[in-house]
C-alpha cells in the first residue's frame, strides 16, 4: 500500500483501569503509519481516564456521560471520529507486532470486504483459539453462532489449520475492523442490544446489503474474554438469549423468522430446564426474562426490519443445526463440518 488509509483504533472503556494498564502499551506500539488512538469512555467512575491522561497523553479521549453499553457506547463515540477505517478493540486485548497492516491490505484489495477480524487466540492459553471470534464467525440454520476453531464450548488449539484468509459470516467485536462508510451506511450497532450479538447483527445487515465479512490469519491478537461480564453471569445469559431472538426477527423474512423462533423457543426451554437441574436458577430466570423482553418488544423490533434487495450474501451460513451436530453427531471441531453444508 503506497497510500495508507487513516485508521482509528477505538477502545471502549468502562471502569477498566486494570486492562488499560496491562494492554495499552502493546496497542501504542502498533507500527501502522497513519493511525489515531482513541479511548471512548462509557461513564467510568474509577480513575482509568486520569491514568490514560497521565501515562498516554497521545490517546484522544472521548467521553459519554453514562454507560450506554457496548453497542450504544460505540455508536456515540464513533459519531465523533473521522477515519477511513475504525478498529473497535476491546480493552482486554493484547495486540502483536504488525497486527493492523495485513487486515487493511486484505480489505483494501476488495471493495466489497467492509468488515474483517484478525485471528483471536486466548491471552491465558496462547496457542489456543479464543471463544469470542477464534478464526472467524459463522451461524447455523437456527441462529446459533459458532466459529472456526470454536464450536459451543469446545475451543481448538491453533495448529495452523485455519491459516487461510476467507470470507466468514461475522467478525468478532473484540477486534473489529470496519470501513467507516459501511459503518455509517448501516447506522452502526443496534443500541437496544446493549451488549452481546450486536456485532453479529451488524455483520448480518452488512451481508444483506451484499457486502463481505472476512478473516485475516496474518494478524494475531490475544483476548482475555469475559472482561466485563463473566461467562456465568445471569445478565450475560439474559442478553444472549434476548438479543439472539431479536437478531433473528430483524434479519430473516417474516415467515422464516416465525418458523425459526418457534423452534428456538423449544431449544431455549430445554436450556432453561437444564439451568434448573444444574441449580442455576438465576440463569433459568434470565432465559425467561429474555423471552419476556422479546414478546413485549415484538412490534418495536419488527419496525427495525428493513427491506433489502435480493443481493444478500449468505456466505458463512450453515444449513444445518450446530447444536444437533455437537450433541448428537459429536462434532466438536470446525474441520469436521462438511463444506457442502455451508452457503
Amino acid at each position: 500500500m503506497s497510500n495508507y488509509p487513516k485508521v482509528a483504533v477505538v477502545i471502549l472503556n468502562w471502569n477498566g483501569k486494570y486492562f488499560l494498564e496491562k494492554f495499552l502499551p502493546s496497542v501504542f506500539n502498533s507500527t501502522y503509519p497513519n493511525i489515531e488512538f482513541i479511548i471512548g469512555d462509557n461513564g467510568s467512575t474509577d480513575d482509568s481516564i486520569s491514568y490514560v491522561e497521565e501515562n498516554f497523553p497521545m490517546f484522544k479521549i472521548i467521553k459519554n456521560t453514562e454507560n450506554l453499553g457496548f453497542a450504544g457506547g460505540y455508536n456515540e463515540i464513533l459519531k465523533r471520529v473521522e477515519a477511513d477505517y475504525y478498529i473497535l478493540l476491546n480493552s482486554d486485548v493484547e495486540v502483536t507486532e504488525g497486527w493492523i497492516e495485513p487486515v487493511i491490505q486484505q480489505m483494501e484489495a476488495d471493495p466489497l470486504l467492509v468488515a474483517c477480524q484478525p485471528k483471536i487466540q486466548s491471552y491465558h492459553n496462547k496457542g489456543e483459539f479464543e471463544h469470542a471470534g477464534a478464526a472467524g464467525g459463522y451461524i447455523d440454520y437456527f441462529g446459533f453462532p459458532f466459529c472456526r476453531g470454536r464450536i459451543l464450548d469446545k475451543v481448538e488449539k491453533d495448529h495452523g489449520q485455519y491459516n487461510d484468509a476467507r470470507e466468514v459470516f461475522w467478525a468478532t467485536g473484540a477486534a473489529l475492523f470496519i470501513k467507516s462508510n459501511a459503518w455509517k451506511e448501516t447506522e452502526g450497532f443496534d443500541a437496544d442490544f446493549f451488549a452481546h450479538f450486536e456485532e453479529i447483527d451488524l455483520c448480518w445487515r452488512l451481508k444483506k446489503m451484499g457486502y463481505k465479512v472476512g478473516y485475516c490469519p496474518n494478524s494475531l491478537v490475544y483476548h482475555v474474554g469475559g472482561g466485563t461480564l463473566k461467562t456465568s453471569n445471569p445478565q450475560k445469559t439474559y442478553l444472549n438469549f434476548r438479543n439472539n431472538l431479536v437478531m433473528i426477527q430483524k434479519n430473516h423474512s417474516f415467515m422464516m423468522a416465525v418458523w425459526i423462533i418457534a423452534c428456538r423457543l423449544w431449544w431455549d426451554l430445554f436450556a432453561l430446564i437444564k439451568f434448573l437441574f444444574d441449580g442455576k436458577t438465576a440463569d433459568a430466570w434470565a432465559v425467561s426474562r429474555g423471552h419476556q423482553y422479546f414478546f413485549k418488544n415484538f412490534f418495536k423490533t419488527a419496525r427495525k426490519r428493513k427491506k433489502y434487495s435480493q443481493k444478500e450474501n449468505k456466505k458463512g451460513r450453515y444449513k444445518k443445526s450446530i447444536i444437533w451436530d455437537y450433541y448428537v453427531n459429536k462434532i466438536h471441531k470446525f474441520s469436521q463440518l462438511h463444506d457442502n453444508n455451508f452457503h
